[in-house]
């Protein structure tokens, strides 16, 4: 595996007095592709035009056509261009290319994470974060031309980088129901034969918790939150209409006995006029309509307590005679 970082651009990768010539245009299909310095060579690249200022070079032995930031998709089929076939886009890098929500500190983590079959062992070079795992027929796929593992073998591998809310959060997103990337059934049966120990009791815990409908990380944190503190019999994304059946809103989390509902509201409620003045006017809509919304923010998130003492009493004020 070694061999696989060092071989391929020979002497001619390393050269310093190559004469940089980057008139000579690039044959068509290397043009919007990232391509190894073999590749290159073999389409007739000179050591010089490989060399030249209008090519990146995001791993040793590659190029990029192009001076833009590369964004995670071209960063990743550069490196696959000398990855062996066996090798796969693993934990938080699958999970950014699948579009999983992730915590900032594995969002920004700029390593692409890489693994192969194991025993073999663990791929290393610059910028690679390398793995061995134990993979079934089925962890392994091919999306966006790149492979990867898939999307409940993904968030299995995530279950010990993450708390409790957050896997829960990843795993509604895949399981979204308007744009689902898998079903309940993979995500159960990835668990039951994920080799790891490490992350078992947090996948139990989130597989009871994951929903379709929710809509949003922090919906999904928030959800998680207020059940894990007891309110059990919390429904995301709930339409309510009024009495002659006239749809009045949908709420992102609600107690429909107490008529409670809970709102996470985001920055971009405050930064966007149009959606600001909406949710005053759905707002009012509700609350004519007998509901108590409570309006939830960033700060709750991270420390909830004064956000669980006001929704008890709110909903012990409104089952009391």
């Amino acid at each position: 595996m070694r061999a696989l970082w060092r071989a391929g651009a020979g002497s001619a990768e390393r050269g310093h007095h190559a004469r940089v010539n980057p008139v000579v245009p690039l044959p068509p299909h290397l043009r919007a592709t990232a391509f190894s310095y073999r590749e290159g060579s073999e389409a007739g690249l000179g050591q010089g035009r490989l060399r030249g200022p209008d090519l990146q070079r995001p791993f040793w032995g590659t190029r990029h056509a192009g001076t833009g930031n590369l964004t995670l998709q071209e960063r990743c089929r550069a490196l696959q261009t000398r990855l062996p076939d066996a090798a796969f886009f693993c934990g938080p890098t699958a999970a950014a290319l699948l579009g999983m929500p992730l915590p900032p500190r594995l969002s920004g983590d700029p390593r692409l994470h890489v693994a192969v079959p194991a025993p073999a062992r663990a791929p290393h070079a610059d910028g690679v974060a390398g793995h061995k795992l134990g993979i079934g027929q089925d962890d392994v796929t091919t999306r966006l031309g790149l492979r990867m593992t898939g999307a409940a073998r993904t968030w299995c591998d995530l279950a010990p980088l993450l708390t409790v809310p957050n896997l829960v959060a990843a795993g509604d997103y895949l399981l979204y129901r308007r744009a689902p990337l898998c079903n309940r059934q993979q995500l159960v049966a990835a668990v039951r034969r994920h080799p790891g120990r490490r992350g078992r009791p947090a996948l139990r815990l989130a597989l009871d918790l994951v929903d379709d409908r929710s809509e949003s990380p922090a919906e999904s944190v928030l959800r998680v939150i207020l059940i894990e503190a007891g309110f059990t019999d919390v429904v995301p994304n709930h339409v309510v209409r009024d009495r002659s059946g006239r749809f009045l809103g949908r709420v992102d989390l609600a107690f429909l006995e107490a008529r409670v509902a809970v709102e996470y509201e985001g920055d971009y409620h405050r930064t966007e006029p149009d959606r600001w003045r909406k949710d005053m006017a759905r707002v009012r809509r509700l609350e004519a309509e007998g509901w108590l919304v409570l309006r939830v923010n960033a700060d709750d998130l991270r420390d909830p307590t004064q956000l669980l003492l006001q929704v008890g009493r709110a909903l012990a004020r409104r089952s009391s005679p």
